[in-house]
């Protein structure tokens, strides 16, 4: 599976990392990707991060299977996420709280997760349990369906963000 995170958007979402960004582009910058890169390393997913702009220092190098890219004007990440969402389809997980950016990768075929869940996921223990609730998401069809139920959308990102959680043992 390949995520795709708008950086920024990610950054601005959290208080920490606001917080490093704060001191500068790059240190936002730095600070996300040590995030990532914890899950990176352990994962078999491959994460590519989006950010607008050109880096400062040239590219980030980043351990694991990470990758950074920089839209380069007129483009913005926002549109080098879609074009990727569209190339990926059902491969991908777009992480976006930008609605846009998540309702076109949903057109593609892509899970897409908002950053909130997406940071919450990543800063979740590592023994914390995975709430498996697959027992109840293919229960026989209704016509008037489950009201407790939660989307398809809703349980594609949800089995998306599990995958986040380090592997037992």
């Amino acid at each position: 599976m390949r995520w795709l995170v708008d950086g920024y958007n990610v950054i601005r979402r959290d208080p920490d990392l606001r917080g490093a960004e704060a001191a500068g582009l790059e240190a936002g910058r730095r600070a996300l990707l040590a995030q990532i890169a914890e899950v990176a390393r352990w994962s078999s997913d491959r994460f590519t991060v989006v950010f607008d702009g050109a880096p400062v220092s040239g590219p980030a190098a980043a351990p694991g299977r990470l990758e950074v890219l920089f839209s380069r004007p007129p483009q913005q990440a926002d549109d080098v996420l879609i074009r990727l969402a569209r190339q990926e389809g059902n491969g991908a997980v777009v992480v976006s709280s930008d609605r846009t950016v998540a309702d076109a990768a949903r057109r593609a075929g892509a899970v897409a997760v908002g950053a909130e869940q997406f940071l919450a996921a990543l800063a979740s223990p590592a023994g914390e349990a995975a709430d498996d609730n697959d027992e109840e998401d293919d229960p026989a069809p209704s016509k008037q369906g489950n009201p407790r139920r939660l989307s398809k959308d809703a349980r594609a990102a949800e089995r998306a963000l599990r995958r986040l959680r380090p592997p037992r043992g």
